[in-house]
């Protein structure tokens, strides 16, 4: 996908502006003058709702079943579509080849734009070529940003796992901890690669990679469990994602351990455990912000030819850390859905 084709003459939109249009939402094209339309023009722009022709988006992520991380993403992605009158179409599959399948659905349903994850990002290549070649706009969110620019995507917004993986070793050495298991919940993702990678790098301690079949439970549990009965060393789980933190919680009281348990990733639930100690600290991306700009930012393409980041930048949504120290600030969103 060539961006600089579609993007012509024009220059970058910085976040703040692309974030001010969005709230404004009102530049497109008219619904007519006087009567009902007219009326109803006026109640959509009182309410912050886009008065432009209806758009179909497709969201297209690699969530497992059960895995409530998305959520909060789709959660975003809606509330951007009901904002910028468009129709979003949610579908997913953790297998990257059905992925792939589900990517050439919405080009064959000939969308107007496409939202997609790029965890196994090699495994969408041809599709998104297939999308360039019908005039289909893409942008990537949450997984691939070592790979978005490469795969001709319009923008991408989510965290730079490395740099989260980094931040993350750090924190460990404050924390004090000697030896660190990272748990993988789904092998073959970059992102959470790169996630390890990076605490390790930075991580003063020992490191070892624990994979675990994420979309069974019950066999995460039992994983972490035998490991941490067979090495009483470990003194940290560090997990991917919010309910395998959870997780790792009950693993450590199965073993008799006193290992601390720390995390990637919040949920609603999770602040409870950060709050109570049971959990160290998460490392949030705000995935919600994530579902929201990638389907606002189609809209803004299509209809005020807005794109951020020069086709070159992503916009950064994390990461941040939580603790028992600022917990409180973002429970309240956290219970909401939004963070």
């Amino acid at each position: 996908m060539d961006r600089s084709s579609r993007s012509g003459s024009r220059t970058s939109v910085p976040l703040v502006a692309v974030v001010a249009a969005a709230a404004l939402a009102l530049t497109g094209c008219s619904s007519g003058h006087g009567g009902k339309k007219a009326e109803q023009a006026e109640a959509n722009a009182a309410a912050g709702k886009a008065d432009t022709p209806r758009m179909t988006v497709a969201l297209v992520t690699h969530q497992a079943p059960g895995d409530t991380f998305w959520d909060t993403v789709r959660k975003g992605a809606e509330a951007a579509a009901a904002k910028d009158n468009i129709k979003l179409v949610y579908s997913a599959d953790p297998n990257a080849g059905n992925q792939a399948n589900l990517v050439q659905n919405a080009v064959d349903q000939k969308v107007d734009g496409i939202a997609v994850t790029l965890a196994k990002p090699d495994a969408l290549k041809s599709v998104l070529a297939r999308a360039e070649r019908a005039h289909i706009p893409v942008v990537g969110l949450n997984s691939g940003l070592a790979d978005w620019k490469r795969l001709g995507l319009l923008e991408f917004f989510g965290q730079d796992e490395s740099v989260a993986g980094e931040a993350f070793g750090r924190k460990l050495n404050t924390a004090g901890a000697e030896k660190v298991v990272c748990v993988v919940h789904e092998q073959g993702n970059v992102g959470l690669t790169q996630r390890c990678d990076g605490l390790r790098k930075t991580f003063e301690g020992t490191t070892e990679t624990l994979y675990v079949n994420g979309a069974d439970m019950p066999s995460v549990r039992a994983t972490i469990t035998a490991k941490l009965k067979q090495d009483t060393s470990i003194d940290t789980v560090v997990t991917l994602g919010a309910p395998f933190a959870a997780t790792a919680v009950r693993s450590v009281d199965d073993a008799g351990s006193k290992a601390k348990v720390a995390t990637f990733d919040l949920n609603k639930d999770l602040v409870t455990a950060v709050r109570d100690g049971s959990v160290e600290f998460a490392v949030d991306q705000q995935p919600y912000l994530q579902g929201y700009l990638a389907v606002d930012a189609l809209w803004l393409y299509k209809y005020n030819g807005n794109y951020s980041g020069g086709g070159v930048a992503p916009v950064l949504t994390g990461p941040a850390f939580v603790d028992r120290s600022d917990v409180g600030e973002v429970a309240g969103f956290a219970a909401k859905g939004t963070r």
